[in-house]
């Protein structure tokens, strides 16, 4: 039982930069594929990035390739997302997920994943 805790959203302008962190709990972290999705207001939830447990490939939206970078440190049980030159598009409450351990499927759809963070809020101003 994988349990997610996220942390490292805020406030902040347009071109800036923020990270966000996710704590997993559980036992084998590097056996989970680890991803983070975001939901705005009145949107549905979108993937983001994530990272597979086979080699820690990243994938990345379209939206973000290029401003963020997903990276995972099994030795602290930790995923983290650096977001760099933020949008106010980027605005949203930013979940962390991981799938069952050993999942081969598509980590770019969240029905790929059981287990899911709170979430923290970013917010983006002009």
């Amino acid at each position: 039982q994988e349990h997610l805790v996220e942390s490292g959203g805020g406030l902040v302008q347009a071109g800036n930069s923020l990270r966000l962190f996710c704590a997993a709990s559980g036992r084998t972290f590097s056996i989970y594929n680890m991803g983070w999705f975001r939901q705005a207001p009145g949107k549905e939830r979108e993937f983001v990035a994530a990272i597979n447990w086979i080699g820690g490939i990243a994938s990345y939206a379209d939206s973000v390739k290029g401003r963020f970078t997903i990276s995972s440190n099994s030795a602290t049980n930790t995923v983290t997302l650096q977001m760099n030159n933020l949008k106010p598009e980027d605005t949203a409450v930013y979940y962390c997920a991981s799938t069952e351990p050993f999942y081969k499927g598509s980590l770019e759809t969240a029905m790929s994943y059981k287990f899911w963070g709170q979430g923290t809020q970013v917010t983006v101003t002009p």
